[in-house]
C-alpha cells in the first residue's frame, strides 16, 4: 500500500509575514523620524500633505518677527528653494530693515517666502500711501520702497512679476476708467520705477492689473488694504555676493512721473 503524502498547506503565511515585516519597517521609520530635529519632522509632515512642495517653513510662510506670510497656490516651484531658503530669509529681513518696518498686521508691507522665491505686497495705506490718490503716480514713500527693492532685485538677479490690485473704485472725472485701468497703470508705474533705478527690463516677466477681482482672502473687497502692488521675485541663482551701497542707486527725483498709459 502506497504511503500518502502530507497535505500541502499553501504559501499564505509568506504573504502575512511580508506584511508584518513591512509594518515593522514602517514603524521603525516613524520612530526614527520622531527622534529627528523639529524641522525635519515638520518637513516630513508637509510632504504627506503636499508631496510636490514639501518645504517646512518655506511652504507656510512662517518667518521671524520681521517677515510673515503664507504660501499661495499660484507660486511657481523651484528646485533650489531648499538650498536658497536661508538666503531668501536674509533678503526679506534686509529689505524690511532697509525700509525700517516690521511686517505686522498694520504694516505697509507684507513679505512671504514662497516655493519660488519671495512675494512682496506693498499696501497703499493712508498713513504711507504708495500712490497719489486716484492716480498711478508714486509718492515719495513709494519711490523709496521701489528704489530699495530694485537694489535687491538687480543685485541677486531675481525675475520679477508685478500685479496691481485695487478696491472697488471709480473715477468720476474720467469716463471708462475704473479698477482695471488703475491697477494696470499702477503695476506699470511700479515697473517703470524698478527699471529706472536698477532692474534690467529683461528681468520683468509679467505686469498685470487685476482690478478689484482679487481682494485679500477673507477681507472685505471695499477695504483700502486691497489697494496694493504685489511683486513676486523668482530666485534664479545662488547668491553669495554682498549688497551694493546706496550710492550706487539713481536719484528718485529723476524718475519720470506716472501716467495713465503703460
Amino acid at each position: 500500500m502506497s504511503k500518502k503524502h502530507e497535505a500541502h498547506h499553501g504559501g499564505a503565511w509568506k504573504v502575512a509575514y511580508a506584511d508584518f515585516v513591512t509594518a515593522m519597517m514602517a514603524l521603525f521609520m516613524v520612530l526614527w523620524i520622531c527622534t529627528q530635529r523639529p524641522e525635519i519632522v515638520a518637513a516630513t509632515a508637509h510632504y504627506f500633505q503636499d508631496p510636490y512642495i514639501a518645504f517646512d517653513k518655506a511652504s507656510s510662510g512662517t518667518m521671524d518677527e520681521h517677515v510673515a506670510g503664507s504660501r499661495k497656490e499660484s507660486t511657481v516651484q523651484h528646485k533650489n528653494i531648499k538650498a536658497n531658503e536661508g538666503f531668501l530669509r536674509a533678503v526679506a529681513r534686509d529689505f524690511a530693515q532697509l525700509l525700517n518696518v516690521k511686517t505686522t498686521e498694520d504694516s505697509p508691507i507684507e513679505i512671504e517666502l514662497t516655493a519660488d522665491g519671495l512675494k512682496i505686497s506693498i499696501f497703499n495705506k493712508d498713513d504711507k500711501p504708495l500712490f497719489k490718490e486716484g492716480s498711478s503716480e508714486l509718492t515719495e514713500w513709494g519711490l523709496f520702497v521701489l528704489q530699495n527693492l530694485s537694489w535687491l532685485i538687480e543685485r541677486y538677479k531675481f525675475r520679477v512679476y508685478i500685479d496691481g490690485h485695487t478696491s472697488h473704485w471709480k473715477d468720476s472725472k474720467r469716463v471708462n476708467y475704473g479698477p482695471w485701468e488703475l491697477s494696470a497703470d499702477r503695476a506699470n508705474s511700479a515697473r517703470r520705477a524698478l527699471e529706472h533705478f536698477a532692474v534690467d527690463p529683461k528681468k520683468i516677466e509679467r505686469v498685470t492689473g487685476f482690478g478689484d477681482t482679487a481682494p485679500i482672502p477673507g477681507s472685505d473687497p471695499q477695504l483700502p488694504r486691497n489697494e496694493r502692488i504685489t511683486i513676486s521675485l523668482s530666485a534664479t541663482q545662488d547668491p553669495s555676493k554682498e549688497l551694493p551701497t546706496a550710492k550706487d542707486l539713481p536719484a528718485a527725483k529723476d524718475l519720470p512721473k506716472g501716467s495713465s498709459t503703460p
